[in-house]
């Protein structure tokens, strides 16, 4: 593999890691693991794994191990390596670390300090079952893993229902089932849907239709993986045209008319350019 080992600028460096197919590693990210004074993994033994496979050497270098139970003496490890000037990498189990994966307190740490944070981007499950799913891609809302309890994940679900994109959960193979029942029972059993599961991987799948007919094929035929669920955006048929109008002539008393009609879409969510043909007429008519 052509990587690069080269000294790198101290500070804190973010390395995107495959989700499912190890080809998928970018070669900035290589380098990166290649080049760091000190590496850091939310699993020490993939990321050993994934560095072996491209011939990434160690060169006398260990895996820090840092997750969302390592506790403060972890994160201060890492802090004291970045003061002393250290560049440090750290690597999540799959995808893009802070996104529903440990690294969050580490990054503000380190910012707060001073440092200088940065990121050798990868695969993510959320952009990549997105790209696949066929689903509206203008707006979209990533919400993680729903709550595991009923109650928590219903309430979950109900403060989710009107907002104008599409929806992202991640979700485990045990509860994907439970959670489309209760998805199509608060946010519509009709509403269009997509379970992606193993993205990138040799069984790669992507199952389409409504929330209740996916809530039954899922409690009939149970699968196993990573699972990134999708909702589409809700129905718009109630909205009423002249709250739509109304909206659209205070949005233009500060804005352009495109902006004005971009926000108003999003915040109905209607189709943009509908929304922009009225306001279109709005200006049209000097009202």
């Amino acid at each position: 593999m052509n990587f690069r080992t080269e000294p790198l600028a101290p500070g804190l460096y973010f390395v995107g890691t495959p989700i499912g197919t190890a080809r998928d590693i970018t070669l900035r990210a290589l380098d990166v693991l290649a080049s760091a004074d000190v590496l850091a993994a939310e699993d020490t033994r993939s990321l050993r794994r994934l560095m072996e496979i491209h011939g990434v050497p160690m060169n006398g270098r260990t895996v820090l191990s840092y997750h969302d139970h390592s506790g403060d003496g972890a994160r201060a490890r890492l802090m004291a390596a970045l003061a002393d000037g250290q560049s440090v990498a750290y690597a999540s189990e799959a995808g893009m670390p802070l996104i529903a994966d440990p690294g969050y307190a580490l990054s503000r740490a380190a910012a707060e300090a001073g440092h200088r944070v940065t990121s050798a981007p990868g695969p993510s499950a959320l952009l990549t079952a997105l790209t696949l799913a066929g689903l509206p891609t203008d707006a979209f809302f990533f919400d993680g893993f729903l709550p595991s309890a009923k109650g928590a994940r219903r309430s979950r679900l109900e403060a989710l229902r009107a907002i104008p994109g599409t929806l992202i959960f991640y979700e485990s193979p045990k509860r994907i089932a439970q959670a489309l029942e209760d998805a199509a029972e608060v946010l519509g059993p009709d509403r269009p849907a997509v379970v992606a599961r193993e993205l990138t991987k040799k069984f790669e799948e992507l199952r389409r239709g409504s929330l209740q007919e996916l809530a039954e094929n899922l409690a009939e035929n149970p699968v196993k993986g990573e699972i990134v669920l999708l909702v589409d955006r809700g129905s718009s048929e109630s909205v009423n045209q002249g709250d739509i109008e109304s909206d659209l002539r205070e949005a233009l008393t500060t804005m352009t008319l495109r902006d004005a009609a971009d926000l108003v879409s999003r915040a109905h969510g209607l189709p943009r350019r509908k929304v922009y043909q009225t306001a279109l007429k709005l200006e049209k008519d000097g009202t």
